[in-house]
């Protein structure tokens, strides 16, 4: 072998035996002395691979460094950043987030015709057919929701009930008649408001709706509120007040109080359930005051109150 060759392979056998590697035959090399023994050469055991082969082969190294001290624990769909580390996967945004509170709509007012229309192909073309969350699952019928398209008041519940789910209507037993006697008390009809629920199924157990479920659904009541364009928004128990103000606040600091919703106004008060609970005559005065607020607002005569209609 040429002395500059022996010199080179020498000096790159050095490096190899430094990172771990005792021995390089040469004819794996390729260099084969002619002078030598035809007979096979003695089967020696296999040399570890190097380091660098190891560590472009993706297998594990001959001589493990030193362990370094535990980091973080790995996060679950974590993205590499520029740097090769693990960083926390980005909070996902609600799939249908409600619109921004101070954000009127944008739509033009349609005629009591269209607004039919609008409100028919909603629910017949989405509603009714909706299997986006797993309330479906264990319905009887949708509720969407009914009432004068051009309603000045929209009552907004939290989820219908048993009879609500068999009939496909709201606000239809006990607390429904409740309802209708509020109504009845501030000198309306029933025919004359609109009513619906933030989510358009059944909870089972009528457990409030889970925070997926009305994300899911309320873009469908914000829809209705958009064609209707009501004056005001009553708000029926705590559920409803809070997602629709987008609030953590408790009843009892929220009824009682306007509030806006997209330019409309909004005055939450006890849910007509609620009341069934705790028919009071302290919880009742609250209620009526609350109705008689909403009268005050819209510039509409305030009946005497009566017993009998609540």
């Amino acid at each position: 072998m040429p002395d500059p060759l022996k010199h080179r392979l020498d000096l790159w056998l050095r490096s190899e035996r430094a990172m771990g590697l005792p021995a390089v035959p040469l004819v794996d090399m390729g260099y084969v002395d002619e002078s030598a023994d035809p007979s096979p050469p003695k089967q020696t055991p296999a040399a570890p691979p190097s380091r660098a082969a190891q560590f472009f082969a993706g297998g594990p190294a001959t001589k493990q460094p030193t362990a370094a001290p535990p980091g973080p624990p790995a996060v679950t769909g974590a993205r590499p950043n520029l740097y090769g580390n693990a960083e926390p996967p980005m909070a996902k945004p609600s799939a249908n987030p409600l619109p921004l509170l101070d954000q009127p709509f944008t739509a033009p007012v349609l005629s009591r015709d269209e607004k039919i229309r609008a409100l028919r192909e909603l629910d017949d073309a989405q509603v009714k057919g909706c299997t986006k969350c797993r309330l479906h699952q264990t319905r009887t019928n949708t509720v969407f929701g009914e009432g004068d398209p051009d309603a000045r008041i929209f009552f907004i519940g939290e989820g219908p009930g048993e009879n609500e789910d068999l009939s496909g209507r709201p606000f239809v037993g006990r607390a429904g008649q409740l309802l209708d006697k509020m109504i009845a008390g501030m000198g309306f009809r029933r025919d004359q408001v609109f009513i619906a629920n933030i989510v358009k199924c059944r909870p089972p157990q009528n457990r409030a709706p889970a925070a997926d479920e009305t994300d899911t659904c309320t873009p469908y009541l914000v829809r209705q509120l958009e064609v209707v364009r009501p004056e005001a928004i009553i708000t029926l128990g705590l559920p409803s007040s809070q997602y629709m103000l987008q609030s953590k606040l408790s009843m009892s600091r929220l009824r009682g109080n306007w509030h806006q919703w997209r330019g409309i106004r909004l005055m939450p008060t006890f849910h007509p359930a609620y009341l069934l609970r705790a028919y009071t005559e302290d919880n009742r005065a609250k209620v009526w005051d609350d109705l008689k607020k909403v009268l005050e607002a819209l510039g509409l005569p305030v009946p005497k109150r009566s017993g009998k209609q609540e």
